[in-house]
């Protein structure tokens, strides 16, 4: 695998990161840039070490957690989806998405980068070297959070719009598209 593959690989293993941050910024009222940081630390940690954990974990792992890792990242999604919307409809004036939690991070980062420890496997079996392409997946994936949630964020401040109701359903249909192409594109 050459470079430019690796690169284009990063870019669509992030864009999973990408949506859920875009989310998070239209959701989000108050934040501060470190807690973005570590936002991204996360989801680019979680996709840059997925790939080194499916690696080593060899192929009999592979086939065991191909069979159900759509349905982990589709139950953490909706689960944390179904929070938001509830929290949206619930009295009171919502703060939005609450970045500085770091289960709910924990959360959205392996729902995120499930599909790298697949990747991370191909890896293994094929023989390609592993560190660079790692690097370049959490890279990319830490840009493009950063990138995504400001995105989101200056969206919202152009309109005005109940945003965690709608991150929530979209969180949900993420993890919806997960499990619909791994059920029936597979």
């Amino acid at each position: 695998m050459d470079l430019f593959d690796v690169i284009l690989l990063a870019f669509a293993l992030a864009m999973d990161c990408f949506a859920v941050s875009v989310t998070t910024g239209l959701m989000t009222s108050k934040y501060r840039f470190g807690n973005v940081l570590v936002m991204a630390l996360y989801f680019g940690g979680f996709q840059g070490l997925m790939p080194v954990f499916g690696w080593f974990a060899g192929t009999g792992f592979a086939l065991v957690a191909s069979a159900f890792d759509h349905w982990i990242a589709f139950g953490l999604l909706a689960v944390i989806g179904i929070n938001m919307i509830r929290e949206s409809l619930s009295e009171g004036e919502s703060e939005g998405a609450d970045i500085t939690n770091h289960k709910t991070l924990f959360g959205l980062a392996v729902a995120t980068s499930i599909d790298a420890l697949v990747v991370g496997v191909n890896f293994g079996l094929t023989g390609t070297p592993l560190v660079v392409p790692a690097l370049i997946i959490a890279a990319v994936s830490f840009a493009m959070t950063v990138f995504g949630f400001y995105l989101g964020n200056r969206f919202k401040r152009a309109c005005k719009f109940n945003f965690e109701l709608a991150g929530g359903v979209v969180l949900i249909l993420i993890g919806l598209k997960i499990l619909i192409e791994h059920l029936f594109f597979q």
